[in-house]
């Protein structure tokens, strides 16, 4: 039974993770985007707001990893407490704080990426549980072409 169920919750996160169907997010006049995606989860006790949504690395050589670190702002009212983070494919590595981030402050969620055995052009989501109610949201991605050796 317990089989049955990682089976299922694994099948989940991938099709979570596949669905290129997101809605559009919402922007300030800074440009920053917010991780979410509609008016009413503006009053949540917290949120986490990206100041870039998305790095890309442009080329890089196959086999080559590279890193970088998104800003984050905790926007809510509460301490935010970033429970998980999860990528589409094991090649893609987040890093977060594990301690509570107070409301204003900020933090760094460092994403690595392994482009071993991969070619072409890539692009990795980042989802990301906190303890804001709802489950996974769509965090940051990176992009990148992989130029083979």
């Amino acid at each position: 039974m317990k089989t049955l169920l990682f089976f299922l919750t694994c099948g989940t996160l991938l099709m979570a993770a596949c669905n290129n169907n997101q809605p559009a997010k919402s922007s300030n006049a800074a440009g920053q985007s917010s991780a979410t995606s509609n008016s009413a989860d503006a009053g949540k006790a917290t949120d986490l707001t990206f100041e870039e949504k998305v790095h890309n690395f442009g080329d890089i050589t196959q086999g080559e990893k590279v890193e970088y670190s998104f800003k984050f702002k905790n926007t809510g009212t509460r301490d935010l407490i970033i429970e998980d983070a999860i990528s589409s494919c094991g090649c893609t590595v987040p890093e977060w704080p594990k301690q509570p981030i107070k409301p204003g402050e900020s933090g760094f969620m460092k994403v690595i990426f392994d482009s071993h055995g991969k070619s072409g052009y890539t692009e990795k989501e980042i989802s990301i549980k906190t303890n804001r109610e709802g489950g996974y949201q769509v965090g940051p991605k990176i992009q990148c072409n992989i130029i083979t050796k």
